[in-house]
């Protein structure tokens, strides 16, 4: 059984569908994948990766009391073959490369949900079947699953035209094309430099099969064999002159315009790519780009595996970063105090900021507030908090 069966363990629809799901723009909404062609760009699988790697270090936690079976399945990983940190990476890679991501349930042997798994069809639509949407997948390899839309998780960027699914990178042709034509640009510049070319006129030749002759034997005598050597002109070549050819490579500050709209398009820069970036410039990074995907996938999933009345008690799926940690060591420190002097945190809340792990028996729980502060009630009467503090040991 292949990785196709143990995931659609669901029962497929039986009959033919009762047609297209409408739609308030499109009678017969339908996703079409744009081929990854942008992903064989270097700079903008570089650029991906970067969007990609951040958001595989996002924890994701399940909270509440519903389904207490599938979130234990899920506090160890998405499903059977991915951690989350791999299945977030790939499901941040297709949202970028087709603008919209599917991800659909893992039914075990009980047809129960025991995970859930970001697949890549090369096609998707909506179809109705017993007055319920289904969304129909077509594969590279040529299968077709059909899942109920209930429990199917879509992700989308540049959603415009559609209802369901994101616009295509149409946009980004033109930079790819400028792109593509300034590597073919280095690639012949680099061929041009290891070729020697010249012309020269040649005297007392009057017929055309005499001069065919003469340029044969000029390049078998000089320029073949691989020996290397002298060129030697007779005097019956005159205005010898080399031919220096000159091709067209975009400059640095076109270059350089090229690529801010690679990083505008997918919202990095230098220093996200080349791992410099912390501290403030980190945190605006992770608010424009990770913290979006973010709160996108924890809205998705979350409806996707709990019901409406579970979703009302409580349980939902979040994933969040722990952006203190991007900051510099002095700001680390200088949080790490203050925080902690004041209350606020504790101590293995201070030690994750550090990578630390929990100390052992819960510890690490205990709040520490310094003497000198007092606490105002909401009575209006101030006590000195010292010795008392709230949950201090």
């Amino acid at each position: 059984m292949g990785l196709f069966e143990k995931i659609f363990k669901r029962p497929s629809p039986r009959g033919e569908s009762d047609g297209f799901f409408k739609t308030l723009t499109a009678y017969s909404p339908a996703f079409t994948t744009w081929g990854g062609r942008i992903y064989e760009s270097e700079l903008v699988r570089s650029a991906i990766n970067a969007r990609a790697t951040h958001i595989s270090k996002l924890s994701v936690q399940a909270h509440g009391a519903a389904k207490p079976k599938l979130q234990a399945r899920l506090r160890t990983g998405p499903n059977e073959w991915q951690t989350w940190g791999q299945f977030l990476y790939r499901l941040s890679t297709i949202l970028d490369v087709n603008n919209t991501a599917f991800i659909v349930p893992v039914i075990d042997d009980y047809l129960e949900m025991s995970g859930i798994f970001p697949i890549l069809p090369i096609q998707c639509e909506i179809v109705q079947y017993g007055g319920e949407p289904w969304l129909r997948y077509q594969f590279q390899a040529g299968q077709y699953a059909s899942v109920e839309m209930r429990h199917c998780g879509v992700m989308t960027k540049f959603q415009y035209a559609d209802d369901f699914f994101g616009e295509d990178n149409l946009a980004l042709a033109p930079t790819m094309e400028l792109i593509n034509i300034q590597n073919q640009g280095i690639t012949e510049a680099v061929k041009s430099a290891a070729t020697f070319r010249f012309m020269a006129k040649v005297n007392n030749f009057s017929k055309t099969e005499d001069l065919a002759k003469e340029r044969q034997r000029f390049t078998r005598e000089n320029l073949q064999g691989g020996d290397g050597g002298v060129l030697l002109f007779p005097n019956t070549y005159s205005e010898i002159q080399q031919i220096k050819g000159a091709p067209f490579v975009v400059d640095a500050e076109q270059m350089a315009i090229i690529r801010k709209n690679v990083f505008d398009y997918f919202g990095v820069n230098e220093e996200v790519l080349q791992n410099k970036a912390y501290g403030d410039a980190w945190s605006a990074f992770y608010e424009g780009a990770i913290e979006p995907f973010a709160v996108q996938f924890s809205d998705v999933v979350t409806k996707m595996l709990f019901t409406e009345r579970e979703r009302a008690s409580g349980s939902f799926l979040m994933a969040t970063a722990n952006r203190l940690q991007y900051m510099s060591n002095t700001e680390k420190l200088n949080v790490s105090a203050q925080m902690a002097d004041r209350g606020i945190m504790n101590r293995d809340e201070i030690r994750e900021i550090w990578n630390l792990p929990p100390l052992p028996d819960g510890q690490g729980q205990a709040y520490t507030i310094r003497g000198e502060y007092y606490l105002l009630g909401a009575d209006g009467n101030v006590g000195k908090e010292g010795d008392r503090a709230s949950g201090a040991k």
